[in-house]
């Protein structure tokens, strides 16, 4: 087997191509052409709007107040479900109203305690 080494001198051709002389050139730098600079203005034009879109919205879905509530001390075999029967508005599920507690109280399970108090909505 034979292992040929070619070895070009300066300004020396191989196969009809020019051997570059000296360290290789650096790329040429990178800049935007009218387009690209376009495009980019309207990218980030693109995010400010949506980003002030989705802020508007964000404050546009918060509650409008708190609701207003009463405290309420439970008796002796008092459940949840008579409790919120007093409290349901007219024609309201019951269901509605004993999960409303619930989410007011920050309540695990609809178990009550003698003597516990729990805050109650304010019916209108």
């Amino acid at each position: 087997m034979t292992t040929l080494t070619l070895v070009a001198s300066r300004g020396a051709r191989v196969a009809g191509v020019p051997v570059a002389d000296g360290p290789a050139r650096r790329p040429a730098s990178l800049h935007l052409t009218r387009r690209g600079r376009l495009v980019l203005a309207l990218v980030a034009l693109l995010v400010v709007v949506g980003g002030s879109l989705v802020a508007t919205r964000a404050v546009a879905q918060a509650p409008a107040s708190a609701p207003e509530v009463q405290r309420y001390v439970v008796a002796p075999g008092d459940t949840l479900w008579q409790i919120a029967s007093g409290v349901a508005r007219p024609g309201e599920d019951l269901r509605d109203t004993v999960q409303r507690i619930e989410v007011l109280n920050n309540m695990p399970s609809p178990a009550l305690t003698a003597g516990e108090q729990i805050l109650l909505p304010l019916t209108k």
